[in-house]
């Protein structure tokens, strides 16, 4: 389900297309960069190149990547489609 477009105000701050930079936290041992990028590549075509963090006790990781956005209403899509895969705890 998407959600409806936010009370963002990136449509001011930005000019688009333009790269975003998205940061992922979700459960470590789930191949959460393979769910991530199995996602993103219908909505945000491109060639990806995320780094990846472990938590200090390994449970959770950090999935950090670049996209190429289109418009705020874009942005707003990718997070709701990210943050609703079931091992995503977290995105900024």
């Amino acid at each position: 389900m998407v959600e409806p477009v936010k009370n963002t105000k990136f449509d001011e701050y930005l000019e688009y297309p333009c790269p975003f930079t998205f940061k992922i936290m979700g459960l470590a041992n789930v191949n959460l960069t393979d769910q991530i990028l199995e996602k993103l590549q219908p909505i945000a075509p491109g060639d990806y190149a995320p780094k990846v963090k472990p938590s200090s006790k390994g449970n959770y990781e950090s999935v950090t990547l670049v996209a190429t956005v289109t418009s705020g209403k874009h942005i707003e899509e990718i997070y709701n489609v990210i943050s609703n895969i079931d091992d995503v705890r977290h995105m900024l």
